[in-house]
């Protein structure tokens, strides 16, 4: 969907508004609409706008968002949303290393994101544990991220941003895409999107993928099945219905065992060093999501959507924890552990829109109840009479699960409810756009506890929290759109007090004032965003065994640059730079004041550019490339208060790709790629303190072929 700059909405618009995660008309339903309509050009579905859950455009919208399309996507190579984030502006990535596909745990302006969003809606976590689905990006048709809080329109979340995974459409025009590959560590991988039309008002798409490799660590693969499909039916003009299904199981998802770091910067072991054991090492995850959209026109002016899901997700882990290391001998103590952990839940997203205008003053309004219910229940165990292992010479093959002795086990019964009532007014005014928004939330969580040696235990927690946001934009005829917002965010807390009572929820602000550039015809884009963003009523404790406190405070502040440009027909660019200050400012332990969180880089910058060869004997070549920097970060919790710096490391990308139907005809539509990430293969690392460290992904190179017919 195109807007023009005028911010002139038709009706049609209006109808649009309410088409978040959702394909609102047909093409055929589009071109029969009003004849005065001048302003929109509908390409087939509706825009979906993660910031306001309405049809404003990103560049419109008073809040730095970004997106990331497939297309980009394919180019690098990705195999999770975490890889996929690599090139984007104010996130950290990769801050458990290699482990690339495990979990899709970033930092958004330096405050953790554990959860993801599907079409909107929350892909939840079991508190403090690892039960998460996590979205293959061979489903995805762009990847949003949100800066800044949001509870005005999603609820308890953190307050540096989120990720909203736009998954893949159906289409009535009939297309099939089979995508073949292979590449270093044994990678095999085989994938199908097909779409296209059932009948004249349904239309389906289904995605599918299976792949295995070894991973850079001795002995241990990833492997992944996924399978997607998906129904639209256009019941009539003013009603809408989308079925889909989303199911992948991951027999292995690779290891998570921790080096210290000593070690690494001994310059004894490498990024193949496993200090865990080929005969205790699983973890493997399956899960899948269902639901349904639902959308009804009452009116050219008033929508009704609806949005529900279903979700059931096992997940299972036999590992190794790393102990007390000798350097001088290079041995490791060990201890193992499991976890078996399953969850399943529903949500349900009502959204009521429609337009009132008031003289030259348009209302957008938006007006929601949600509902969110998440329970499951894990068991831990951990075991001693582990063998230590010499990293320096490992052997990964000695040890027998049956000469465990238990020592200690926890069952977690924890269930989750959020219900949430919010509403919102976009106002537009000639160039003008201005946000306010309200939401009110209840959230109540049940948990049960049974530990070795102790009575079980059972904590309730009701919590209640007044979220709202407002925001202004003003977009210049030349392009510039400067903006500023204000938001709030909070998250309920599973830290315990001293009375074993839940901490009161943790809640968030941000100031933001930026800048937005939109050239015609989007040749040239861009954005820059001054931002503050608090956390407050932290829980915290002065030592790592005494009851917490909500006594707290955390401040991000920094800049965030961001640049594209369509330098010629062949030639596009993409630049982005990030500063980030971050600290501790209030603590018990006062000497934690000051102190800068872990995995926050003080610098990021990332470039990445295509050339495409139009003309020549070399028609039909795409080269891509991109270089990646990311500063240096601390080591520091509880025990360990910034003792040291992590170092920086720069790393070079490639993308070769080419039109094989350049060669020949009968190739027509068929393509070839080869991407190569950490082309130099430098050797890099990420730490939570002085024991736990994870060494980066080595160099890996892929070559897929692709017929689309």
């Amino acid at each position: 969907m195109k807007i023009n700059t005028r911010f002139k909405y038709s009706s049609l618009a209006v109808a649009l508004l309410t088409a978040f995660s959702a394909q609102a008309f047909a093409e055929d339903t589009v071109t029969s609409a009003d004849s005065n309509v001048e302003t929109i050009t509908v390409m087939g579905k509706a825009y979906r706008n993660t910031a306001t859950k309405t049809v404003l455009a990103p560049e419109e919208t008073p809040q730095t968002l970004n997106v990331i399309e497939s297309e980009q996507m394919e180019q690098r190579g990705v195999k999770s949303v975490m890889q996929a984030l690599r090139y984007a502006p104010g996130v950290s990535t990769e801050n458990k290393g290699g482990a690339v596909v495990l979990s899709d745990w970033v930092k958004i302006r330096g405050f953790g994101s554990t959860n993801n969003y599907y079409d909107g809606m929350m892909l939840p976590i079991l508190p403090g544990w690892n039960v998460q689905p996590q979205i293959d990006p061979i489903a995805m048709e762009r990847l949003e991220i949100f800066k800044g809080p949001t509870s005005v329109l999603y609820g308890s979340m953190p307050p540096g941003g989120m990720v909203n995974i736009i998954a893949k459409a159906p289409k009535f025009e009939e297309s099939t895409k089979i995508g073949l590959a292979t590449g270093l560590d044994n990678l095999v991988e085989a994938s199908i999107d097909t779409t296209g039309a059932l009948s004249d008002n349904v239309a389906y798409r289904l995605v599918a993928l299976g792949r295995k490799k070894d991973t850079q660590v001795d002995g241990v693969e990833e492997e992944r099945y996924v399978i997607a499909p998906s129904i639209d039916w256009y019941v009539s003009d003013k009603t809408f219905i989308n079925f889909n299904l989303y199911y992948q199981n991951d027999p292995a998802l690779g290891q998570n065992v921790t080096l210290p770091l000593a070690a690494i910067e001994s310059g004894k072991i490498s990024p193949s060093t496993f200090a865990g054991d080929v005969n205790y090492n699983t973890i493997k995850r399956d899960f899948l999501v269902t639901g349904y959209k639902f959308n009804h026109d009452f009116n050219s002016n008033w929508a009704f959507l609806q949005n529900f899901r279903y979700m059931k997700t096992d997940f299972y882990q036999e590992s190794t924890a790393s102990g007390n290391f000798d350097a001088s001998t290079g041995s490791l103590a060990r201890s193992a552990y499991s976890t078996d952990e399953s969850s399943s839940g529903i949500s349900v997203d009502n959204q009521l829109s429609g337009l009132v205008s008031t003289g030259s003053l348009d209302h957008y309004l938006l007006f929601g109840v949600d509902y969110r219910n998440i329970e499951g229940d894990v068991a831990y165990d951990a075991f001693s009479g582990v063998d230590s292992i010499n990293l320096y010479n490992p052997n990964n093959n000695k040890l027998n699960p049956n000469d465990f002795t238990k020592t200690y086990y926890q069952n977690n019964d924890i269930e989750v409810s959020q219900l949430g009532f919010y509403f919102q007014d976009q106002m537009l005014i000639d160039n003008w756009v201005f946000i306010a928004g309200g939401r009110f939330d209840k959230v109540e969580t049940t948990t049960k506890v049974s530990v070795l040696g102790s009575a079980p235990s059972k904590t309730d927690t009701d919590d209640t929290n007044f979220s709202y946001r407002l925001g202004a934009l003003y977009k210049f005829d030349n392009g510039l759109s400067p903006f500023a917002n204000f938001a709030t965010s909070f998250e309920p807390s599973v830290k315990l007090d001293t009375n074993g009572n839940n901490l009161d929820p943790e809640t968030g602000e941000q100031v933001e004032f930026g800048l937005k550039y939109d050239s015609y015809e989007n040749m040239i884009s861009g954005s820059m965003a001054l931002f503050q963003v608090n956390k407050k009523n932290v829980g915290v404790r002065p030592d790592g065994a005494s009851p917490w406190t909500s006594v707290g405070e955390i401040r991000s502040q920094g800049i965030e640059l961001e640049g594209r440009a369509q330098v010629t027909d062949n030639l596009d660019v993409l630049a982005n730079y990030t500063y980030t200050d971050m600290e501790i400012t209030e603590d018990r332990n006062a000497s934690n004041i000051g102190q800068t969180p872990v995995f926050v880089p003080d610098h990021t910058a990332n470039v990445w550019a295509n050339y495409f060869v139009r003309s020549g004997a070399m028609s039909g070549l795409r080269v891509g490339g991109g270089v990646r920097y990311v500063g240096e970060t601390v080591l520091n919790d509880t025990s360990d208060k910034n003792k040291g710096q992590v170092p920086s490391y720069t790393l070079v990308d490639l993308s070769l790709g080419y039109d094989l139907g350049e060669v020949n005809s009968s190739l027509k539509n068929a393509t070839a790629n080869v991407v190569a990430n950490n082309i130099f293969n430098e050797e890099y690392y990420t730490c939570w303190n002085e024991s736990y460290c994870w060494y980066g992904q080595e160099q890996t190179v892929e070559f897929n072929v692709n017929y689309e017919f």
